[in-house]
């Protein structure tokens, strides 16, 4: 088998560690524990989130031990940004995000077997914690001039807002949630996002001063776009994991969208897809651009790993059936809604005429171009065919009571609701 840091660099999955000859060995002589930490700072993870999640998942499928943290303690602090003080939500609110985020994570690793994977909670080592104990049993391990020198605390400082102690706190207790799991399971990696490598430090230092052992810090690269800028943004906000705040048909087409410039890469990145079959797609963006093999399936693969086999048959279905070449009776609610939130939208009622609702669209010009339309075969509601160009909307044309689509020609779409206002 390749090695597993080979492997993982070449899909991009590595940018710093500590000894790199030390933790390949280790990772060679295993198997070995390793965690990454989930703070609830928000009801779902998002895309940043998948890379740890798909790293994991590679670990594990090399024979190591994951120990998925989602953050009780430290998502009731929130690790410092480099502009402004994170809002410190309610423990009510953290505690019901931990819970949600516990239930994302769950699927993406495995629970059973020789090298099961466990759900771990900082609020269980934190909560308890008084004090004078954290300050006398780690505070005393930790030196303010190495802790102002972290980057984001050092931006924090020079800037006209500063940092809490609260916020200043954070990095030790990161490095308190290695120290225990390296106690309790003994835990000797920590990955997590490059931003995110001073932190993963603090842990890899304290164990080294209070255990007097060796553990390891792997970080992965800021996913970017190949121009340089930011990835990870819809035109609805960030890449949610969670279908109720991210639908997966949008996050199916948000992957689907990808440029051929970035594809290769988030293949490597977010797909299991092996080198030589990734090669193919590359060899396909070069060949056939226009036809986007690449983009489905990676669209295809990322759904199914984040939303499950299910929603995504739904998904590519309702894509399908939008340019005619499916049925669009056999979608599910949501899934139909999610897909017609992006098009234009007249409102309807039972017994409007369609060449009407056709030119209040704006699938066509006017209710005379509706009718040509019609004249000529070119209009269709539900990918069914107008002929009469008195025809009008009728109940069981409504797609789960609400919306029908209508189309002009081949790409020229909107959706008719009956309910444009939710009541």
């Amino acid at each position: 088998m390749t090695d597993i840091l080979d492997e993982l660099a070449w899909r991009g999955l590595v940018a710093q560690t500590t000894d790199l000859t030390a933790l390949r060995a280790a990772l060679a002589d295993g198997p070995i524990t390793f965690y990454a930490g989930f703070d609830p700072t928000a009801p779902s993870l998002h895309h940043g989130h998948l890379v740890q999640l798909v790293l994991m998942r590679h670990l594990q499928r090399a024979g190591h031990r994951p120990l998925a943290l989602v953050g009780g303690a430290t998502g009731l602090i929130g690790d410092p940004r480099m502009s402004g003080e994170r809002v410190l939500n309610t423990k009510e609110t953290v505690a019901t995000w931990v819970g949600r985020l516990q239930a994302q994570i769950e699927h993406f690793l495995d629970f059973d077997g020789p090298n099961a994977a466990r759900m771990v909670n900082n609020l269980d080592w934190t909560g308890s914690l008084t004090a004078i104990d954290f300050l006398r049993d780690v505070g005393k391990h930790y030196r303010l001039g190495t802790m102002l020198a972290k980057d984001t605390v050092a931006r924090r400082l020079a800037s006209e807002e500063g940092i809490s102690f609260t916020e200043f706190s954070y990095q030790i207790l990161q490095g308190l949630d290695y120290l225990e799991l390296h106690r309790r399971y003994g835990c000797a990696l920590q990955t997590g996002g490059n931003d995110q490598w001073g932190n993963l430090l603090s842990g890899v230092e304290l164990i080294r001063k209070s255990e007097h052992d060796v553990v390891h810090a792997m970080t992965t690269p800021l996913i970017t776009k190949a121009d340089g800028t930011k990835f990870g943004k819809s035109e609805g906000g960030a890449i949610w994991l969670a279908p109720d705040m991210m639908s997966p048909y949008a996050f199916y087409q948000f992957w689907l969208n990808t440029d051929d410039a970035d594809v290769v890469r988030h293949l490597k990145v977010f797909t299991f897809r092996s080198r030589e079959e990734i090669a193919e797609l590359e060899a396909a963006v070069q060949d056939a651009p226009a036809a986007r093999r690449a983009q489905r399936v990676l669209a295809d693969d990322v759904t199914r790993l984040v939303h499950g086999d299910h929603a995504t048959d739904q998904v590519i279905a309702a894509s399908t059936a939008l340019f005619g070449r499916g049925s669009l009776t056999d979608l599910d609610e949501a899934t139909v809604q999610a897909a017609v939130a992006e098009l234009r939208s007249a409102p309807g009622a039972v017994g409007d005429r369609w060449v009407d609702l056709a030119a209040a669209s704006g699938v066509v010009e006017s209710k005379a171009a509706a009718r040509r339309a019609v004249a000529e075969g070119g209009l269709s509601v539900n990918n069914e065919r107008v002929s009469d160009p008195d025809a009008v909307l009728a109940a069981d044309q409504l797609l789960h009571g609400r919306w029908a689509l209508l189309r002009r020609g081949k790409r020229t779409l909107a959706v008719v609701d009956t309910r444009p206002a939710e009541d």
